[in-house]
């Protein structure tokens, strides 16, 4: 029966010594450590140091005297503080090997969406996630989906900037309405959506074409700097273009369509970005 009750206590995350000399206190208490290491088998010259070891963790208790006595934390409470204490620690495991696997698995690797509703739960799962700052581009068409996530995520005091095509109304967000959206929409056949959160993690890719809709999600550092940087360089059109306006589109045209034209591909223009058939 002893042996079995060793082994249960080993299997608690007990040493051979540490087992022995619980058993012992639990057989009468209080003791001093010479007496656990007679009543115990536990060698004299290791003793102390396994008591030290076990009052440290909590699985045992010393008085404060001249010559101190042990005794035994109550078997019914050394379950439960061993439980508690399994669970946090398989929680913080769960917590460090996701964090790692994220970090440094999937670190690399560039991952295909396809469907648009997959994209719209991808980024939904990211939103979650958001520690710092989200930025977004998206069509009002398709932000009234991401509004609960992101409205749940600024009340945790995430910043939100989006840029827009067409009107939205976030009042938790600093959302900056880009012109034109109609006439960018036909240009590039389709509408789309880029998304970065915290500098770390970003989607992007076409989401009007419903099942054919594809993006690209990854945490990769060669792509996640310059996609976040493209939102970041719209940002500061937007504020450009709101300080000098007419200046700007006197040189350039309205909306600087000059511009963009200027960086137009052959007849068909971004077209090319989506199968003709679309």
């Amino acid at each position: 029966m002893k042996t079995d009750v060793l082994l249960i206590l080993h299997e608690l995350g007990f040493t051979e010594y540490e087992a022995k000399a619980y058993l012992a206190l639990l057989e009468k208490f209080p003791l001093t450590g010479y007496a656990v290491s007679l009543n115990s088998g536990v060698p004299r010259s290791k003793i102390y140091e396994v008591l030290g070891g076990m009052v440290g963790r909590g699985d045992i208790m010393i008085s404060q005297d001249k010559t101190p006595l042990y005794v035994p934390l109550p078997p019914n409470e050394l379950i439960e503080q061993k439980k508690h204490r399994a669970e946090q620690t398989y929680k913080d495991a769960q917590e460090a090997l996701e964090q790692y696997s994220s970090s440094s698995q999937n670190r690399e690797n560039i991952w295909n969406i396809s469907g648009h509703n997959a994209i719209i739960n991808r980024v939904k799962e990211a939103i979650k996630t958001a520690k710092h700052r989200i930025l977004l581009e998206i069509w009002e068409e398709d932000a009234e989906e991401l509004r609960s996530a992101l409205e749940q995520s600024a009340q945790r005091g995430v910043k939100i900037t989006i840029v827009s095509y067409g009107f939205i109304d976030f009042d938790f967000a600093s959302v900056y309405e880009h012109d034109m959206s109609g006439q960018i929409t036909e240009d590039y056949g389709g509408r789309w959506l880029v998304f970065s959160m915290d500098d770390r993690e970003v989607v992007a890719g076409i989401i009007s074409l419903g099942d054919e809709s594809r993006a690209a999600w990854t945490s990769h550092p060669g792509l996640v700097m310059p996609i976040t940087e493209v939102i970041i360089h719209d940002l500061y059109i937007k504020e450009i273009m709101k300080e000098f306006k007419d200046e700007l589109e006197g040189k350039f045209g309205p909306d600087l369509i000059d511009l963009r034209n200027k960086f137009t591909m052959g007849s068909y223009g971004k077209r090319y970005y989506i199968p003709p058939s679309h």
